[in-house]
């Protein structure tokens, strides 16, 4: 075998350093292809970290002295470029395929690159096969695969998943048998066959550029441009170019077959054989593409071809959300016919055809770059300052806490209207001030009806739970369950209560840290590390209210900065709320309804968001610790009602203006999509219009706001999960000597809490999840349903009983376990289906279980005393 040792130092000496396309993109030599001439039309890929390019053709060889007399040669040489060490590769020669090929369509998978189809200038194939890489032996291996319906070249492929979808091409070398067919195969299934899918709605083509990338709601793939003949003048005179888009999304096919393609807006200019590339979460790129301009001439003039300047080096960027175009910028090189692949986070072109009958064996790698402002001294000043004064609270309040009633409730002496904030900042944080907007900006106001399912529980809170807890004078919301039905329950409840929010930690942690990460000089993990650190800070110190304190700040802030952000939109796009309004509803931003009965569909239908929702806020009013223990920090009763009224009164405006911020984002980006950073994910959508768009200070301030309102959602955590750690597992135990040990206990399990929190933030820490609000909603579900199950039963049943009761939380948290991995429902419904199976498992068991009798007077709904079977 022989092998080619290139450095990167070499290729830079070569071929030139890094050179700067715009300030969008970066493009970097890589070593160039062995094959001194390169080729066009190869199948190029990614398996085990190393790039493979196979096949294609060109019209030279290395001693021709004009390349016009020299006939077109298809090749099977195979290279495979290999990382050696840092900015250090290697190619490895020596293979070839089975057979001459080239313009076939191909796709990286994690199983090997999968070729289809390609030609060899004589014949148009229908096979498809595998090729893989084995880096311990350096072995190219090949295997074959299902063969198309019908044989296929000049086409293009993306892959969804383990589905490998193929669109567009030629059955034949001319041009006129283009086809609009979309085939995928599955690579997961046993059995995998080719299945024919719905053509676009547009003229057939080949040459087209195919690119997957999620659309808001799901992935979806998208034909960009491509060729076709003009079916009443023949040869290149007649070649049409074609600028048109379509979108195929596979959710929708599943729905309804009819609805499984739209035609977007037309890219900026006709483009084909050119390269199209996902970049972050809902770009797409075209870097390369020719525009069919100089074809005519070519056709009426065929000695132009030799003074042929080359394809337009313009690269253009694609936004699926916004529906907008946008020019990335002049790029030093344009080769096409040759695709675009993904390789260690970067895009990168082999060789390719850089003007008619022209090939280039240059490798680019190419990366997008960040384009926002810093966010400056004035800023980093305000957020500092904040931050310290959140922490000097906890210090406040430090002093004040005498014993764990102070720690944990305040002394029960806090403002009725200051624990309804610190209810609502409980269930506000970060997530529905970042995540909410991104969610409305990607899709729409459909969450908006699970918001006001707020009204129904409110009432349920007020006149059914809050009695009881009030009654018991419950520290824990755990101890009911005790005396309702056994200690065992009151403990695994209190443990699945504990493992809930740890977990909530580190989302809510995780999430404001991707989104600071890109608004402030800090990465991701130092946001989550810092927010750790000062809510570990504050809440171990100044307990249960020094949260309510800081949570009512954040309340106030947190709305205010959004009021003054949404104006802020308004004005951008023209001062008319009027016209906002108009532009969304157009775009179908402000659809609030699905009316069908999937419980699968990532389009929630209704019935699913007004279940899930009600779910969602039983489950958290009435077994959330966290959100019980604000109750129990008011005086009295009547005191702790106001609070809750006044938490889901605040509930209602804030989430039409958390709606309205994402409508307003979607229609502002929309009007001036130059000012999206493909760098960003969804989720931090709001962030970047902050950092850019608000005014020095402001943008400080808000950045701060929502970085303390992760911490204060994160110092809650910690203090509810400490507070029924003591009392529910300590206490009961006599586990300290004196209160003075229980209060140091708190504040230890604090500190811990807090630690494990960050520390499974920084895991989560991902920039590749789509959307951490429908995370958070499936950890809700999976913990918290069965909770809320659990409570229902008690206070709703007089038969139930303690082993009914533990045998249903038990079972119940197993089905939600098993729910995310054996179905596809959504993960909205967890939190409903996790109350159902908790109940109606509880309530059967202890049908066929007798107990003893115990009193359970005050601890049902029922009126009168009762003296029946236990939890009876």
């Amino acid at each position: 075998m022989i092998e080619a040792r290139i450095t990167l130092a070499a290729a830079i000496l070569l071929i030139g350093s890094l050179v700067q396309a715009s300030d969008r993109l970066q493009w970097q030599s890589l070593p160039a292809l062995p094959d001194s001439i390169g080729v066009a039309g190869p199948f190029v890929g990614v398996h085990n970290d190393a790039l493979i390019v196979a096949g294609g053709a060109n019209f030279a060889l290395p001693d021709a002295v004009d390349l016009w007399d020299v006939p077109k040669v298809w090749h099977d040489d195979a290279y495979v470029l290999m990382r050696t060490g840092k900015n250090e590769y290697e190619w490895a020669t020596g293979y070839q395929l089975d057979r001459p090929i080239g313009y076939g369509a191909c796709v990286s998978t994690g199983r090997g690159v999968v070729c289809i189809g390609g030609d060899d200038g004589k014949q148009v194939f229908a096979d498809v096969f595998l090729m893989t890489w084995e880096a311990h032996t350096r072995q190219l291996g090949q295997r074959q695969l299902p063969s198309l319906p019908e044989p296929c070249t000049n086409g293009a492929a993306a892959l969804i998943g383990d589905v490998v979808y193929v669109a567009g091409g030629q059955t034949s070398p001319a041009l006129d048998s283009a086809t609009n067919r979309l085939v995928r195969l599955n690579l997961a299934a046993t059995d995998a066959t080719w299945e024919q899918l719905p053509p676009w709605p547009g003229p057939e083509r080949a040459f087209p550029l195919v690119a997957a990338q999620h659309n808001g709601f799901n992935d979806c793939i998208y034909v960009i441009g491509g060729r076709r003949q003009d079916p009443n003048i023949g040869g290149d005179a007649g070649v049409i170019a074609l600028a048109d888009v379509y979108e195929f999304s596979p959710a929708r096919h599943k729905a309804d077959p009819a609805t499984a393609w739209r035609q977007l807006s037309n890219a900026p200019q006709p483009i084909m054989a050119g390269t199209a590339a996902p970049v972050g979460q809902s770009h797409i790129y075209t870097l390369t593409g020719a525009d069919g301009e100089l074809m005519k001439r070519i056709a009426a003039e065929p000695e132009f071809v030799k003074s042929h300047p080359g394809f337009p080096r313009r690269a253009y960027a694609y936004h699926t959300i916004t529906d907008t175009w946008v020019d990335a910028g002049e790029t030093p090189a344009n080769p096409v016919t040759t695709p675009a692949v993904v390789w260690d986070g970067a895009i990168v072109i082999a060789s390719g055809e850089i003007r008619p009958r022209v090939r280039t064996n240059a490798v680019w790698r190419i990366k997008p770059t960040a384009h926002t402002q810093a966010f400056g001294p004035i800023n980093l000043t305000v957020l500092v300052v904040y931050l310290m004064a959140m922490v000097g609270v906890g210090v406040y309040f430090m002093n004040k806490n005498k014993n764990t009633d102070d720690y944990f409730r305040g002394g029960q002496q806090m403002a009725w209207w200051a624990a309804g904030c610190s209810i609502f900042a409980t269930m506000l944080s970060s997530i529905t001030f970042m995540a909410i907007p991104a969610k409305a900006y990607a899709q729409d106001w459909v969450y908006l009806v699970g918001n006001m399912m707020i009204l129904g529980v409110a009432p349920i809170a007020v006149y059914m739970a809050l009695p009881f807890f009030r009654r018991i004078d419950a520290t824990s919301a755990y101890e009911y369950l005790e005396k309702r039905f056994n200690r065992p329950v009151r403990l695994f409840a209190s443990a699945l209560f504990t493992l809930f929010h740890v977990f909530r930690m580190a989302i809510v942690m995780s999430l404001a840290g991707l989104a600071l990460a890109v608004v402030t000089p800090m990465s991701a993990s130092q946001c989550v590390i810092i927010m750790g650190v000062l809510s570990i800070l504050y809440c171990t110190l100044g307990g249960v209210e020094a949260v309510i304190w800081t949570d009512t700040i954040q309340t106030v802030v947190l709305l205010g900065g959004a009021v003054l952000c949404l104006v802020l939109m308004i004005a951008g796009t023209g001062g008319d709320l009027g016209h906002l309004w108009n532009t969304a509803a157009d775009a179908g931003k402000l659809h609030s309804f699905n009316f069908h009965l999937d419980a699968t569909s990532a389009n929630l239908a209704l019935w699913v968001v007004i279940f899930g929702a009600i779910g969602q806020n039983f489950s958290s009013y009435t077994a959330d610790q966290a959100v019980v223990q604000r109750y129990m920090t008011t005086p009295d009763e009547r005191r702790a009602a106001r609070s809750i009224w006044f938490a889901a009164g605040l509930a209602i405006p804030a989430s039409f203006l958390f709606y309205g911020l994402g409508t307003g984002l979607f229609v502002f980006y929309g009007a001036h999509p130059e000012k999206l950073d493909p760098t960003f994910t969804t989720d931090q959508i709001f962030p970047l219009f902050i950092l850019n768009e608000t005014p020095v200070g402001i943008a400080g301030l808000i950045v701060a706001g929502v970085f303390a309102a992760a911490q204060s959602t994160v110092s809650t955590s910690m203090n509810s999960t400490a507070t029924a750690v003591v009392t529910d597992f300590l206490r009961p135990f006599k586990a300290c000597k004196s209160e003075r040990g229980y209060l140091n206990a708190a504040r230890a399990l604090t500190l811990a809490f807090g630690i494990a929190g960050t520390l499974i933030g920084l895991v989560f820490v991902d920039p590749n999840i789509k959307s951490l609000f429908d995370e958070f909603l499936k950890v809700i579900g999976l913990f918290m349903g069965v909770l809320g199950g659990l409570f229902a039963l008690g206070m709703l049943t007089r038969r139930a009983n303690g082993p009914g009761a533990l045998v249903g939380v038990v079972a119940g948290a197993g089905v939600m376990f098993a729910l995310p991995l054996l179905t596809e429902i959504n993960g909205y419904l967890y939190a409903a289906i996790g109350i159902a199976c908790c109940f109606a498992i509880g309530y059967i068991v202890s049908v066929f279980i007798p107990t003893v009798p115990r009193d359970l007077e005050g601890l049902t709904l029922a009126r009168r005393s009762q003296s029946i079977g236990e939890g009876d």
